[in-house]
């Protein structure tokens, strides 16, 4: 099954920036144990756009579609064979980029 594992920071309470030489080491890992599927990290909120094409015509906002001070800040796509195998991973997904971890299966 696979799961989007969603890295979450906080505005007001930053997680380590020094993380990214233990987490290429947690993503070799998972690509040798098979889990790997894809990640990356992604541009602070300030570099989103929101588009609603729903009406008439499309309107572009600047900004996340939600003001939080906790924000998505890069995703994993694993490929494990249950939720529990998937959990164990993203506690130690947490500890290793010092950050929150929201796993989620895909339909």
């Amino acid at each position: 099954m696979r799961y989007l594992v969603s890295v979450i920071d906080d505005k007001s309470n930053p997680g380590s920036t020094d993380r990214r030489p233990a987490i290429s080491v947690f993503n070799e890992r998972l690509i040798a144990e098979g889990y790997w599927v894809f990640s990356g990290g992604l541009a602070d909120t300030d570099a989103a756009t929101v588009i609603d094409n729903r009406g008439e015509q499309a309107v572009f906002s600047d900004g996340p579609f939600v003001e939080s001070k906790e924000y998505l800040a890069g995703v994993w796509v694993w490929e494990a064979p249950d939720l529990d195998v998937a959990l164990k991973l993203a506690a130690e997904a947490s500890k290793v980029c010092d950050r929150k971890i929201e796993v989620r299966p895909f339909l």
